[in-house]
């Protein structure tokens, strides 16, 4: 398949707001952008000595990730549910381009066609990363959701996204990550306007202090008319402990409290369970998930229960031997009685 880096940005619609800054991650709202599909392995060129996480030096220490992928062993458990039908064609033209076609009919976004494209560059850092990395997609509309990340040196990284709605530059950002033998310092850019002068800025810091455990701080910082007293900063830490079949993670700011918990328990059977605190609304919601593959039935299934007793799942079953995926997807919130089907079919 494509090898798409770990951390690349979903590419979709978002609005950059100060409180959803958490441990360096702008959150992206709206329905998330289907990720790509496989397409063929990519030509053996020479590698680039990168320090990342999983390679070690000396003492066991290596590489922890970035601020941003503190939680991420814990969200991948998480299912990503959607409503309505979805129909999406992907094509590989080359070893380093394909592009897709997706059809979405749903109530909770405007329905209709989008088209997508990929490209992946021959300057690759590991059997599962190359750069340069363009993706994205536009609509008939013009409405364009665009990412690229590219390997600047050894050590340096950029990533930048941007999105275009009704003809305006909606939001941007732009990331750099230097990633040192056992630690990753990051400075993001968002929405900056310096005419108006406006943005978000944030910079974070993950070092790894042992072989398991690793720990890091983050200041983010607001200006702008729109900001009460012209300017806003919060500062945050984050810890992870990671052991032989579990991962524990924790982030403490100003904002609120993210804890999650990681566990394997086989090698088809996975658990996270999530606890987030609004300090500012005053209001906590707990989750807890489950990833279970069946790889016979070449099936997976993901569950979800939150605290505010919505319950939803996703299965995917691979149509095998044809290169055919069936999705299906529902969601039900008891106090409000609300109920959301979802079937998708992906041709590739």
């Amino acid at each position: 398949m494509f090898p798409i880096p770990s951390d690349a940005v979903d590419v979709r619609p978002m609005k950059i707001e100060l409180e959803s800054i958490n441990m360096g991650n702008i959150h992206a709202a709206g329905p998330a952008t289907p990720p790509p599909p496989p397409a063929p392995t990519p030509p053996t060129v020479t590698p680039v000595d990168e320090p990342k996480k999983g390679e070690e030096k000396e003492g066991g220490i290596e590489n922890p990730g970035t601020m941003e992928d503190i939680h991420k062993q814990c969200k991948d458990v998480f299912p990503v549910m959607f409503e309505g039908g979805k129909f999406m064609l992907n094509k590989g033209l080359s070893n380093h381009f394909q592009v897709s076609h997706t059809v979405n009919f749903s109530t909770m976004q405007p329905p209709g066609y989008r088209f997508g494209a990929t490209f992946v560059g021959t300057q690759q850092v590991s059997p599962s990363e190359a750069y340069p990395v363009m993706l994205g997609d536009v609509d008939p509309s013009g409405n364009l959701n665009a990412n690229i990340i590219h390997q600047l040196s050894p050590n340096l990284r950029a990533k930048f996204v941007a999105q275009i709605q009704q003809s305006k530059w909606q939001a941007t950002q732009l990331t750099t990550d230097w990633r040192g033998s056992d630690f990753t310092a990051s400075v993001t850019l968002g929405n900056i306007d310096v005419i108006n002068g406006s943005g978000v800025a944030v910079m974070h810091y993950l070092q790894q202090v042992t072989k398991k455990l690793a720990l890091g701080t983050e200041l983010a910082y607001q200006y702008g008319s729109q900001v009460p007293g012209g300017h806003i900063a919060v500062y945050s830490m984050a810890g992870r402990y990671s052991g032989d079949n579990f991962i524990a993670s924790g982030t403490l700011g100003g904002a609120g409290i993210h804890l999650c918990y990681y566990q394997k328990a086989t090698e088809q059977l996975q658990f996270g369970v999530e606890l987030e605190t609004s300090l500012r609304m005053q209001e906590s919601v707990a989750s807890m998930a489950y990833q279970l593959e069946i790889p016979k039935a070449n099936t997976v299934f993901r569950g979800t229960l939150d605290s505010n007793w919505t319950v939803g799942a996703v299965m995917e079953k691979k149509l095998l031997p044809l290169p055919f995926t069936l999705a299906l997807s529902a969601m039900l919130n008891h106090p409000k009685n609300q109920f959301k089907l979802g079937c998708g079919f992906i041709i590739g």
